[in-house]
């Protein structure tokens, strides 16, 4: 008679969201969805200075991602952009999909593996795409908002990017034990989570994922 498999033993595997189950970027493209196309052009050019800061890497990530969301989504309802973020998921996710993410996806999830969402894109529409493909969890980016659910483009707490993922995902692993846990992402932030599991894999050039 067969051991019935408790669910402490289920192995486990985090997947980073951009670039690895999609073909890129996906923040911009979402507020360029909340927006609309002239509003989204006019203020990329009030903030090219920060992107281009970014970019030559003199403003540290998070710090350009709290002034690029609040010249965006300053002043909106943490509801309706969950409402957005459901119809972007729709609508604009599914066409940048990564078949090859999805691929390992899909085959973790017939093995029956716990899938887990890590990305530092933000709750508002991560939450609806992880849903609908059914993933167990999903630790990412959170907006923050007042008492009347208005935000003003802060995140709660810290960026999910680089090791603050690996912090995060070490906090959901306490208390599960020993078991076999996998991980998948495309860049070198990425690496703390990638070289903290039995099985890390980042995706490179020929659009396969190496194993590190």
């Amino acid at each position: 008679m067969s051991q019935s498999v408790t669910i402490d033993t289920v192995p486990v595997a985090f997947f980073d969201f951009d670039g690895t189950l999609t073909t890129g970027d996906t923040l911009m493209p979402f507020l360029k969805f909340v927006v609309g196309t002239p509003a989204y052009y006019t203020k990329l050019v009030l903030i090219s200075p920060v992107l281009a800061a970014y970019f030559a890497k003199l403003l540290r990530n998070d710090i350009a991602k709290q002034i690029v969301l609040k010249h965006y989504l300053d002043g909106y309802q943490i509801n309706d952009l969950f409402e957005l973020g459901q119809r972007f998921s729709e609508e604009v996710i599914s066409s940048m999909l990564r078949p090859k993410g999805m691929e390992c996806l899909r085959w973790h999830q017939a093995q029956g593996h716990r899938c887990v969402l890590v990305s530092a894109s933000i709750d508002v529409y991560l939450s609806a795409w992880a849903k609908q493909e059914g993933f167990l969890e999903v630790i990412c980016t959170k907006l923050e908002n007042d008492t009347d659910g208005y935000v003003s483009g802060k995140i709660r707490g810290k960026n999910c990017h680089g090791e603050e993922k690996l912090k995060r995902v070490n906090k959901w692993r306490e208390g599960l034990g020993s078991i076999e846990t996998f991980a998948y992402g495309d860049a070198l932030a990425d690496i703390p989570l990638l070289t903290s599991v039995d099985n890390g894999y980042i995706l490179i050039r020929s659009g396969d994922f190496y194993k590190v």
